[in-house]
């Protein structure tokens, strides 16, 4: 199997940049004394038989040359290392080329811009070079294991006993307390109905307990393998704020396959600190009413195998169920009275929601107009040679 290892990594151009409340969950200051990144590729360096690592380098255009000589000084750091390091520089020209071969489908869904529209650029250059499985790893994850890459396509492109293909599979990750379970000590009203963390721990700790392979309700999109059969015919959605992982599973399913999860396959997750909370949570709120619209649609699709809350249980079902309504009122108005995000909470109880609402019924066909391109997209950049040349001159 011709495997690589895909890592995005989030930056900011400068500290006002890193301050602001972004698009994403954390973006690496240039000044960084430790910077996530240096320590998870030191980590892979300990890794058995490592193949091809493609870095994706997000941050503001403007501060391309700044942060990509950066970038190069910690790649640089881990010289037993085989990195491809892909910024807006390259990635421009793949989106070029997405364009020339479906123009009326593809818009900045492969781009290093928006998370869905990230993982894509990576199946992109996975696609341009050959590889014919893709490793997803985040920036801020450390290995903890030297046969990382063995445990990674263990049963990869196999079928179950039951002749079920195996196409894509999540590991899982280990917290700061080397726990896998979600914490619950967060309780209180403002946690009251916005937390997952009890359907999730009953899902994992059946999952933990079983045979290593199963069949998965749940996706860490940091820890992440998927065969070419898989990635070439199914994209990530680009329309979607965040939850790409999970919502890759939704994605599969629709299609008829199935996504699986490896209790043998693990790493550290290691996240910064986020300083506002109500941002992120603006992003859930448009998150979760897209995608109960998007399910909705594909539903109606004669073609397209229906993806219900019911079949989703007892993780994540709920949050794409009428459920969803009150969750999200309640835990933005006791938030907007009991938390320090006053301003930003209220904002979302007054306006938040309706736009979401409308983002929604906007957008709920749009991520299936696109996926009808991917098929060939990704057929038009397997192995093409200008964009080759392009991408290794990046190593």
């Amino acid at each position: 199997m011709n495997a690589t290892v895909v890592i995005p990594t989030y930056w900011a151009g400068d500290d006002a940049c890193a301050n602001a409340p972004g698009t994403y969950d954390h973006s690496t200051r240039l000044n960084a004394d430790n910077p996530e990144l240096d320590r998870c590729l030191a980590s892979l360096e300990q890794v058995r038989d490592i193949p091809r690592i493609i870095l994706l380098v997000v941050c503001p255009v403007s501060a391309t040359a700044d942060v990509s000589l950066h970038v190069r000084e910690i790649v640089d750091a881990h010289p037993t290392l085989k990195v491809t390091v892909v910024t807006n520089t390259q990635a421009s020209r793949i989106a070029d080329r997405v364009a020339q071969i479906a123009p009326k489908g593809s818009g900045e869904c492969v781009s290093l811009r928006g998370y869905g529209a990230i993982r894509n650029m990576g199946l992109a250059c996975a696609a341009v070079l050959g590889h014919d499985a893709v490793i997803f790893l985040d920036d801020d994850e450390t290995v903890i294991d030297a046969d990382f890459m063995k445990r990674a396509t263990y049963a990869l492109g196999q079928q179950t006993r039951q002749g079920l293909p195996i196409l894509v599979k999540s590991g899982y990750f280990y917290d700061r307390d080397g726990s896998p379970l979600a914490p619950t000590d967060k309780a209180g009203i403002c946690h009251r109905w916005w937390t997952k963390r009890i359907e999730f721990n009953r899902w994992m700790k059946k999952a933990l307990s079983g045979t290593r392979i199963s069949r998965s309700n749940y996706v860490c999109g940091g820890l992440m393998a998927l065969h070419a059969r898989a990635f070439t015919r199914v994209a990530f959605d680009p329309f979607i704020t965040r939850g790409e992982d999970l919502d890759y599973l939704f994605n599969m399913r629709m299609f008829g396959y199935d996504v699986w999860f490896d209790n043998e396959w693990t790493v550290r997750h290691l996240p910064p600190e986020s300083e506002k909370r109500s941002p992120r949570f603006m992003q859930d709120v448009y998150r979760w009413y897209y995608e109960r619209a998007k399910l909705t649609f594909a539903a109606h699709q004669k073609e397209l195998i229906p993806v219900t809350a019911a079949s989703l249980m007892p993780y994540p079902g709920p949050w794409i169920s009428r459920e969803l309504d009150d969750r999200v009122r309640k835990t933005a108005m006791v938030r907007s009275v009991f938390t320090r995000e006053h301003e930003g909470y209220l904002r979302i109880w007054r306006h938040g929601i309706g736009e979401a609402k409308a983002y929604a019924r906007q957008n709920a066909a749009s991520y299936l107009r696109f996926q009808s391109f991917w098929p060939k997209i990704m057929d038009g950049l397997w192995r093409d040679a200008q964009l080759i040349s392009i991408l290794e001159g990046a190593e």
